[in-house]
């Protein structure tokens, strides 16, 4: 099966374009993204100097906007980097460690529990146990007003989500309850089948006892009308029963059937007003809690309770202080992304709770409804027999199967829209596309095809995240990757797919397990055959040197820019080469890039090698300066927009520059095309940057004083644009008579 999608309808009104088909193995003539044919064999000197010229065949618009997303992905990438700098995250032994699971409370063990085990399917709690829950309890806000309903009506329907403190207020309820009723006598149980309760022949177990029972999402059976007959029986035998559940339980009670039931909704509490409550117990002395709130701090506990915010872990996290335990590796434990994220998958299978903690993976921080909408075409595909449907609300059961993700709204004085959505742990989004990648084994084709239909997707930001996801997932094996996707996005017809294989390739080369063979697949593809499909290789390996990668290891990405240009006769490698030195002067690295084109086109004669250096050369010097993210950090030290790098950068370059200039304009074929960038330079950029103009005066002269006839070339051209009868250049001039000075 192709890695590339087929174009359909669907994503065209999702706001996509959809990639075209291209020939996997390019031994047939293809078409690039203008129109224009792309044959086979090797590239001439003329149509490559023609392909320079205008840019690469692609539109200005088009390469703009790729340009824009390649360098917002980068952005993204660091991010990732830094906010994984430590951890196991990225190295392919992520999930082959061994993992514990923490659970919440536990009664018994089995076999005490069975020996405890009534006739009606309940066993008995015992007093520690119970003494556990209501030792340091912390009453969340409203709990007088369940503790009313649940007197008044002896069954109350209390909802949260897992690991809220929804069953220590249950506990604590029941214990409050009881005592309130001074004939009770019958202890407090926990019911096992929290469905059993509804059955025409459940009865409680004792009476004026207290029941604890828990439904479970997956089972059937309970109905508004059979709990209002559960409340009967209780009410008979001055017994009482709190049912714990999540938002199902809350939408089966919530209907007109539910009137008569006693419900509440538990508002969770503060996780470190439980850790304090339970280290420290009531009426703690000022002095301690301060010494507590430092120690929560330095441990990085306040911030693990921030990402994962369940009284169930503020209490794991006590229990260590109170043993004298080992915090540190308490908090490590907590804030594992591994460990959390391979527990949620064990109990998440179905394809609603995955597309969109999938969605949050690869579109983290956007919009609620792009998060949305991407999840529910994820969804379609995981799940190809069963059409969504239309009422898939995400954000109403949110709390339930995300409880890792969070909405971000506007603050005041922003403008209004939708929240943001995003993990609660900046680890998260890495470790869960990871996971899902190499562990659902029925999933991987739907994830690859879904992300390669966010690649055409309108959003610059969404394209950006999708090409970052690709490269995180091929981290996990890359080998596999490329095979799978990476080759097929890299030989793309598309420009901004292979913008978007180049961004993964440098995210997956980021990190140091797999910088090898990202490395030695670039070498392979720069030294390429001469088939369109293999120049479009090397095109993207030109491309992704130009960006992550090329900033961390730029003497490697130079060496790849000049395998790839070092073909002889075969010219079909110039244009994406320099873009590629292009990427790199705009990342900073201007000594590094000349230094390279200094010593590419050392011989100085007409070899195509040094033709070709002094070609990207021009390229650079005739290309303007584009702060490629709108919002990001400024470029290098003195540039401007709209106007070339290199011209910023003349006073800290002067030397090398005249020395390429002057070769530039003294050989053919090179010699055109330069004397046409030096007169934008003299008459429009210097125009655009005033603060050059004595910089270029300097490089003219410098350029004049280089052995041969550079001081009459340069004046003859010079005088020639001054008496120019269209565009006389009264800036040429200048410079002409400053050489005769």
């Amino acid at each position: 099966m192709s890695d590339t999608p087929p174009p359909d309808d669907a994503a065209r009104t999702a706001g996509e374009s959809v990639p075209a088909e291209e020939d996997p193995k390019g031994r047939t003539t293809s078409s690039s993204t203008d129109g224009t044919a792309e044959e086979d064999g090797p590239v001439s000197e003329s149509d490559a100097l023609k392909s320079l010229a205008s840019g690469g065949g692609e539109s200005e618009a088009g390469r703009t906007e790729a340009i824009r997303a390649g360098a917002i992905a980068d952005r993204i990438a660091e991010r990732l980097n830094a906010d994984a700098s430590g951890t196991r995250i990225g190295t392919l032994a992520l999930f082959n460690d061994t993992v514990s699971f923490g659970g919440g409370f536990n009664t018994e063990g089995g076999r005490a529990a069975s020996a405890r085990l009534s006739a009606t399917g309940t066993v008995p709690l015992a007093e520690d146990e119970i003494a556990a829950y209501t030792e340091s309890y912390v009453q969340p806000e409203r709990y007088d007003e369940a503790l009313d309903v649940l007197c008044e009506r002896h069954l109350l329907v209390l909802t949260g989500t897992p690991g809220s403190g929804r069953t220590a207020a249950a506990v604590n309820l029941l214990a409050e309850a009881l005592t309130l009723d001074s004939a009770s006598d019958g202890g407090c149980h926990r019911v096992l089948d929290g469905a059993s309760i509804v059955s025409a022949d459940w009865e409680p177990p004792a009476e004026r006892s207290g029941c604890l029972a828990e439904w479970d999402s997956r089972t059937t059976g309970l109905s508004a009308r059979g709990l209002l007959s559960a409340a009967s029986k209780l009410r008979a035998a001055g017994a009482h029963l709190v049912l714990i559940g999540g938002p199902e339980l809350e939408a089966i009670v919530s209907g007109p059937d539910g009137d008569g039931l006693g419900r509440h909704q538990l508002v969770p509490v503060d996780p470190l007003t439980v850790l304090e409550r339970v280290v420290l117990g009531h009426g703690a002395e000022p002095e301690r809690q301060a010494e507590l709130a430092a120690l929560l701090r330095a441990s990085g506990a306040v911030a693990a309770l921030q990402e994962r915010p369940l009284a169930a872990h503020a209490v794991r996290l006590a229990t260590v202080i109170r043993s004298e335990g080992d915090l540190g590796a308490a908090v490590a434990a907590l804030r594992d992304p591994s460990d959390q994220v391979h527990t949620w998958f064990r109990s998440h299978h179905e394809p609603d709770a995955i597309a969109f903690a999938l969605a949050v993976a690869v579109l983290e921080n956007s919009g609620y409804l792009t998060v949305a909408d991407a999840a529910i075409r994820l969804r379609a595909a995981l799940s190809p027999e069963e059409q969504a449907p239309a009422d898939v609300r995400f954000r109403d059961r949110m709390a339930q199967d995300q409880p890792w993700v969070e909405l971000s709204f506007p603050d005041a004085g922003e403008m209004p829209g939708p929240p943001r959505v995003r993990f609660r742990s900046p680890l998260l989004s890495q470790v869960v596309l990871t996971y899902a990648w190499t562990a659902l084994d029925g999933h991987r084709e739907a994830i690859s095809q879904w992300l390669r239909r966010l690649l055409g997707h309108s959003d610059l930001e969404i394209r950006a995240q999708a090409a970052v996801a690709g490269g995180v997932l091929a981290r996990a094996d890359f080998r596999f990757a490329v095979h799978r996707f990476v080759k097929s996005w890299a030989g793309s017809t598309s420009w901004p797919v292979r913008q978007a294989a180049a961004t993964a390739i440098g995210v997956a080369g980021s990190v140091p397990a797999t910088a090898e063979p990202v490395w030695d697949l670039l070498h392979q593809w720069a030294r390429g055959g001469g088939s369109a499909y293999e120049r479009r290789l090397a095109s993207t390996a030109a491309t992704a040197v130009g960006g992550l990668l090329g900033r961390n290891s730029p003497d490697r990405a130079l060496g790849l820019l000049r395998s790839a240009l070092d073909r002889g006769d075969d010219w079909g490698t110039l244009t994406p080469v320099a873009w590629g030195g292009v990427h790199l002067l705009h990342q900073g690295l201007v000594t590094e890039v000349l230094s390279a084109y200094l010593n590419w086109s050392e011989p100085q004669d007409r070899s195509p090698m040094v033709v070709k250096t002094l070609s990207a050369f021009v390229f650079a010097v005739s290309t303007p300066y584009t702060s490629s993210v709108p919002d990001g950090a400024p470029g290098p030290g003195g540039a401007v927009d709209g106007v070339p790098l290199l011209l910023s950068a003349l006073p800290l370059h002067r030397r090398a520059m005249a020395e390429l200039w002057g070769r530039a304009l003294a050989r053919k074929p090179v010699q055109e095309s330069a004397f046409e960038a030096l007169r934008e330079w003299v008459d429009s950029s210097s125009v655009a940057h005033p603060g050059t103009e004595a910089s270029l005066r300097t490089l003219v002269l410098d350029i004049a004083r280089l052995p041969g006839k550079h001081r009459e070339r340069l004046h003859w051209w010079l005088m020639k644009w001054a008496g120019d009868r269209v565009r006389p250049s009264g800036r040429a001039e200048k410079l002409a008579r400053a050489l005769e000075d």
